[in-house]
């Protein structure tokens, strides 16, 4: 004897099962398009951002290079490229800039990320900050004479750029 499966009701076409999870799925689309970038991005929003930028919480992975500007205004130096990181465990991702030749940083042990760095200099704050993905990941504490010559350094180094390297202009 064989057994017939329960039916609980009509059944549907196919097709009108695949226009309904089409439907769904453009909706939940939508909202997640929508929302995301808000809600979901994990950033707080560009006011709170810049008062720990003032307060001198410069918090990683919450803050982004548009908080700094509203906060201190246009950076002395500012470069962007494309630069090699090392994932530290505090969260921390130290620019291979920033280490001599062939060093990797005390604490370091396998992570490791490329990407279009932002690098931005405040010597009047006394900071130089670093940006991936659009999200702070480097800071370092610098006296105003240090940070200048790292900034005349890279400035020195964009003569000899070629003009497609260069940025555009400053993050907004």
């Amino acid at each position: 004897m064989t057994s017939t499966p329960a039916q609980w009701g009509p059944v549907q076409p196919q097709r009108d099962i695949l226009v309904r999870r089409i439907k769904l799925g453009t909706a939940l689309c939508v909202v997640l398009g929508t929302l995301g970038p808000l809600g979901c991005s994990g950033l707080p929003p560009l006011e709170e951002q810049a008062q720990h930028v003032r307060n001198n919480d410069l918090v990683l992975n919450q803050l982004t290079p548009r908080a700094f500007v509203r906060a201190w205004g246009k950076p002395a130096y500012q470069r962007s490229e494309f630069m090699h990181f090392f994932g530290m465990k505090d969260g921390s991702k130290v620019p291979q800039s920033r280490l001599a030749v062939g060093e990797s940083p005390k604490g370091w042990e396998t992570d490791f990320e490329v990407g279009e760095g932002v690098s931005l200099i405040y010597p009047d704050q006394g900071w130089l900050v670093v940006f991936l993905d659009d999200r702070l990941v480097y800071r370092e504490s610098l006296t105003s004479d240090k940070l200048h010559s790292i900034g005349r350094g890279w400035k020195k180094e964009d003569q000899f750029r070629p003009k497609m390297d260069m940025p555009s202009g400053p993050p907004r």
